[in-house]
C-alpha cells in the first residue's frame, strides 16, 4: 500500500457508523445514475466495489441483479451484509480484489476511486475482473468541488488549520485532473471503450447538527483534520462552520449543500 492508502485505512477503521449517519446519504444520490450507465438489470452479475453501507449493493439486488459487495473496512462491510441477505459481501481493498478474471457482467464504484492511492491500478484490477463486454462506472468528486461541498473546508481555514503531515495526500504521479476529461481519459488510458464522463449536480438537503456530525466524529479526511486539533480550535473551526452554514439555511434552518459529482463508464 502506498502511505496515502495507509492513511485510509486509519481514517475509516471503526467510521462505519459515524458515516452511515452523517455522509452516506449524500454519497447515495449517484446511485441510480451509476447502475443505469452499467447496465445493470436482471440478472447481471455485478460487483460493488468500496460499498460502505451497501446502498448501491442494496439497488442493484432489487433491480434483480446477482450482486457481489467489497469495502475495506470491517465495519462496512457488516453494515452492507446487513441491508440485505441476498448479497455476498466480502472485507477486500482495491488494487486486489479477490475474483478471477472476467467474473462480472458490470463493475460498480461509487466514490472509491478517491479512496485508493494509485487509481490508474485501481481501474486496471475493476477491468480485469469485468468480462469483455461487460460494463465499469464510477464516480469520484469534482475538483473544484460545488459551494456546498467546500463548507466544512473553508470552516477548517478560517480557523487556520492546515492539513496534519500524517494525513498524506495523493502523489502527484498517481493523480489524474478531477475534470470531465481527465476522469474520461484515466478510463481510457486502461484500455476501457466508449467512455464518457457526466458532472452529476444536486442538493444535499441536511440539518446543521448532522453535517457537522461527520467531521466532529473523525470520518474522512475532513474529521481527521478536525479531530487531530486541540478542543479549542475545533470550537474555533465549529463557530466558523455555524456562521458560514447559515448562507445555506432555509427559513427552516435545514441546509440546501450544492454539490458536484463526476461518473465516467465504458465498456471493457
Amino acid at each position: 500500500m502506498t502511505a496515502f492508502d495507509q492513511a485510509e485505512r486509519r481514517s475509516w477503521a471503526g467510521q462505519a457508523t459515524a458515516y452511515a449517519s452523517s455522509f452516506a446519504k449524500l454519497c447515495a444520490y449517484p446511485v441510480p445514475w451509476v447502475l443505469d450507465a452499467a447496465e445493470v438489470c436482471a440478472g447481471t452479475r455485478v460487483l460493488d466495489v468500496g460499498t460502505g453501507t451497501g446502498t448501491a449493493a442494496l439497488a442493484a439486488c432489487e433491480r434483480g441483479a446477482r450482486v457481489t459487495a467489497v469495502d475495506a473496512e470491517a465495519g462496512m462491510v457488516a453494515l452492507a451484509a446487513r441491508a440485505a441477505s441476498a448479497i455476498d459481501v466480502r472485507l477486500a481493498a482495491l488494487p486486489h480484489l479477490p475474483f478471477g478474471d472476467h467474473e462480472f457482467d458490470a463493475v460498480i464504484g461509487n466514490f472509491v476511486l478517491n479512496h485508493v492511492g494509485r487509481p490508474r491500478d485501481a481501474v486496471a484490477e475493476l477491468r480485469r475482473v469485468t468480462r469483455p463486454g461487460g460494463r465499469i462506472a464510477v464516480t469520484i468528486w469534482a475538483v473544484p468541488g460545488a459551494p456546498g461541498q467546500a463548507l466544512l473546508g473553508q470552516a477548517v481555514q478560517a480557523a487556520g488549520v492546515a492539513r496534519p503531515a500524517h494525513l498524506p495526500a495523493l502523489a502527484p504521479e498517481d493523480d489524474f485532473p478531477r475534470t470531465e476529461h481527465g476522469f474520461a481519459a484515466l478510463l481510457s488510458e486502461m484500455g476501457l471503450a466508449d467512455v464518457s464522463c457526466d458532472t452529476l449536480t444536486w442538493n444535499h438537503r441536511t440539518t446543521p447538527d448532522e453535517w457537522w456530525s461527520g467531521p466532529a466524529a473523525g470520518v474522512a479526511t475532513i474529521g481527521q483534520i478536525v479531530r487531530s486539533q486541540p478542543n479549542a480550535i475545533i470550537m474555533e473551526i465549529k463557530g466558523h462552520y455555524d456562521a458560514l452554514s447559515a448562507q445555506f439555511a432555509d427559513p427552516d434552518g435545514v441546509l440546501m449543500l450544492p454539490h458536484a459529482a463526476l461518473m465516467a463508464h465504458g465498456r471493457v
